[in-house]
């Protein structure tokens, strides 16, 4: 028998402070549905690299010390998402960041090159993104993001509180003395929330006025923020949910 054709999923937004799980829950969404994770920041360095029109405007644009453009990141994002292996769906990761970025990609999306008509499934690009919002409680982000310790040598991760070494301080694989970055110190950190916060809560804002964001409890189990994530997808998908 042959096997049963993937499904489209179409483009998919994950909005999730530091440390509420969204790198984890971005990978689980791209293994399960087979679409890829797209990285403004990958995109940016890509085409740096490769010497792209656009990658030498923005090489010029760092060079000087300044921001690139919404213009230009739009313009990188634009390009990837006419990519085939786009045609079933996509995570979009660190895009949109603001809601003039959000209202371009719904602009975009609805533009002749991708036909917002969603009775017809064959593409993704049909229709327009959903928004899942993995929410956290403060002091519970505070504790896996302080107690996060990292392994120099090997990178493996470990949390004094829910995941700790065998060894207090030690990488269980190498016996390295662990570390904590330089972005996991308490001062650090409230500053990182505290922007994460005033950047994201337009984005949020404009998605939840349209009717496209949802909201899942980070602070479950992984494996059960998953399963919401994925049937909330699914039913969104399939034109059966709505917003919460």
């Amino acid at each position: 028998m042959a096997d049963e054709p993937l499904r489209s999923i179409g483009p998919i937004i994950l909005l999730g402070s530091p440390g509420a799980g969204k790198g984890t829950q971005a990978k689980r969404i791209s293994a399960r549905y087979e679409i890829p994770q797209i990285s403004t920041g990958d995109l940016l360095r890509d085409n740096v690299r490769r010497g792209t029109l656009l990658g030498l405007q923005a090489k010029n644009v760092m060079e000087r010390g300044d921001l690139v453009s919404d213009d230009l990141v739009c313009d990188m994002v634009a390009q990837r998402l006419r990519q085939p292996d786009c045609a079933r769906g996509y995570i979009l990761d660190g895009f949109p960041r603001t809601a003039a970025q959000a209202a371009w990609l719904d602009k975009f999306l609805s533009s002749k090159v991708f036909d917002n008509s969603k009775g017809d499934n064959s593409s993704p690009g049909n229709w327009l993104p959903i928004v899942v919002r993995i929410e956290v409680d403060y002091n519970k982000l505070s504790l896996r993001l302080t107690g996060r310790r990292t392994c120099p040598t090997c990178g493996r991760i470990y949390n004094i509180h829910s995941r700790p070494p065998r060894v207090d301080e030690v990488c269980d694989f190498d016996g390295t003395p662990l570390i904590i970055r330089e972005d996991d110190r308490d001062e650090v950190i409230k500053e990182r929330l505290a922007t994460y916060e005033r950047q994201t809560r337009p984005v949020a804002e404009y998605y939840k006025a349209k009717g496209r964001l949802f909201s899942v409890n980070g602070d479950l189990p992984v494996d059960e923020v998953s399963e919401t994530i994925f049937h909330d997808i699914e039913a969104y998908s399939d034109g059966t949910a709505g917003s919460r």
